[in-house]
């Protein structure tokens, strides 16, 4: 289905798309106006870097990702540990420090999840294709549910069930600070940073996009609050944002943290981001009914709460 949008504020056309195109790569974005899927203004524009206008009319041609060449992802077995599997889709639980799919900036060979996603199909004699199998993304150093199509039409049906926000989602983060009130709805629109194109803010402007994020407490101590947050849309970090928006940053989030909550990570020698997918929830095309998952935090996670004196008893 071809999709079309009006552009509210100066913005280069890549990373407009992939703003709205949460799933899909920069990469896979940037080839799709290269290969002549995009059109501004009625116009065809083949320049990655073109640079949108307020006002602007932009096009993504239907069936686009069907008919660009396939980006070669080469099998690598991650070891990725599968948490549920039918014959319609499978979840894993993503490790830490590794990128969901190759994107700008990275080295050559630098593997992904999607190398070893890659492994899981081809250990199950299943067609893969990199365009049709992640239904979400994770930042790259959280944990835990990720939802992983094994068909183009799962993909489709999947998808569809996130964009009509019929998917819960929930996490566990350890923040600096302890929230008041402890639990609260935080309603924030979040578009790119207007100075730092790798990260994203708080904006109240045309640019930025709807965001919703609750949060429940936990358990919490002097210094740090263990929280339950649950998403209902689905923003580049959006957790991490909008935490630090309300001045709770997630413990070892150097990139969103304060000076004060990265130099309290680092004296407790927290290195990884407190931040994990825990609980995932939605309908199987399969099975037809709903799947109800949960991951245990990984044992960094684990340590940063014993460390911290939080009550683990609390997950």
């Amino acid at each position: 289905m071809t999709s079309q949008w009006i552009v509210s504020e100066t913005q280069r056309l890549d990373a407009f798309l992939a703003d709205q195109n949460d799933s899909v790569s920069r990469a896979r974005i940037q080839k799709a106006i290269s290969s002549g899927f995009v059109e501004v203004n009625g116009e065809e524009v083949l320049k990655i870097p073109y640079k949108l206008k307020e006002g602007d009319q932009v096009v993504l041609k239907s069936q686009w990702d069907e008919r660009l060449e396939e980006t070669e992802i080469i099998a690598f077995d991650l070891s990725i540990p599968v948490i549920y599997e039918d014959d319609d889709c499978l979840v894993i639980d993503k490790l830490a420090g590794y990128a969901v799919h190759p994107g700008s900036g990275m080295a050559e060979d630098e593997k992904t999840i999607l190398h070893g996603v890659a492994y899981l199909f081809k250990e199950r004699s299943i067609p893969f294709s990199s365009d049709s199998v992640l239904v979400h993304r994770l930042d790259k150093d959280t944990t835990g549910c990720l939802l992983i199509a094994k068909t183009r039409e799962a993909h489709e049906l999947l998808q569809s069930q996130f964009e009509k926000r019929d998917v819960n989602k929930s996490y566990l983060a350890i923040v600096f600070g302890v929230p008041n009130p402890s639990k609260a709805l935080i309603d924030s629109p979040i578009g790119r940073n207007l100075t730092d194109r790798t990260k994203m803010s708080v904006l109240r402007t045309g640019k930025s996009r709807e965001a919703k994020t609750s949060y429940l407490t936990l358990d919490s101590t002097d210094d740090t609050a263990l929280l339950q947050c649950d998403i209902y849309t689905g923003r580049t970090h959006q957790i991490r944002v909008h935490l630090q928006s309300i001045g709770f940053p997630v413990i070892g989030d150097s990139s969103y943290g304060s000076n004060e909550s990265n130099s309290f990570s680092n004296s407790m020698n927290i290195k990884n981001i407190c931040l994990h997918a825990w609980k995932l929830s939605f309908l199987s095309p399969t099975k037809m009914k709903v799947i109800d998952l949960t991951i245990p935090p990984p044992d960094s996670f684990v340590d940063a709460l014993n460390v911290l004196k939080i009550d683990r008893s609390t997950i």
